[in-house]
């Protein structure tokens, strides 16, 4: 909200700063003129040009048509036959049986040592600290209704307002 309220402020005073008092001045007595009528026609009309004729297309004898001689009919080659192969087999996959892995003898553990763990030594108790109470600031009250002051209209600028009609 006050970001846009300070650009409008900046446009404001850029508006001004850009602008001058003899070019509102003019654009005002431009706009107070009254409107030039349209300029008449000082040119001399167009002639009408004559119609031109055209000499007629010269003629183009029509040409015998030729024939062609017929394509002599030779029989077509015939391909070679192809020579069937055998249907090629596969020898027989061998059924020897896998080797069997070796089996390893169980291994055992020693048992774990039954040792006491050494007991940790205790943490000191810190005494607890007081802090002092915090200080009683009244927080600010926030209004509940819109003051019925504000202003919703823009106020006029003399240059960027229209010029009265007459």
């Amino acid at each position: 909200m006050a970001f846009s309220k300070y650009c409008f402020i900046l446009s404001m005073i850029m508006a001004l700063l850009f602008s001058s008092a003899e070019m509102s001045l003019a654009a005002r007595h431009l706009l107070d003129t009254p409107a030039a009528p349209p300029p008449a026609s000082t040119l001399p009309p167009i002639p009408s040009l004559p119609k031109a004729t055209l000499p007629p297309l010269p003629f183009v004898p029509s040409l015998p048509k030729a024939t062609l001689p017929p394509l002599p009919s030779m029989p077509l080659p015939t391909l070679p036959t192809q020579t069937t192969l055998p249907k090629p087999t596969l020898p027989p996959l061998p059924t020897n049986p896998l080797p069997t892995q070796p089996t390893l003898p169980k291994s055992t553990l020693p048992p774990l040592p039954s040792t006491q763990l050494p007991t940790l030594p205790t943490m000191p108790t810190v005494p607890k600290a007081a802090l002092p109470p915090l200080p009683t600031i009244p927080l600010p009250t926030i209004p509940t209704t819109i003051p019925s002051n504000i202003p919703t209209t823009i106020p006029t600028i003399p240059f960027l307002s229209p010029p009265p009609s007459n």
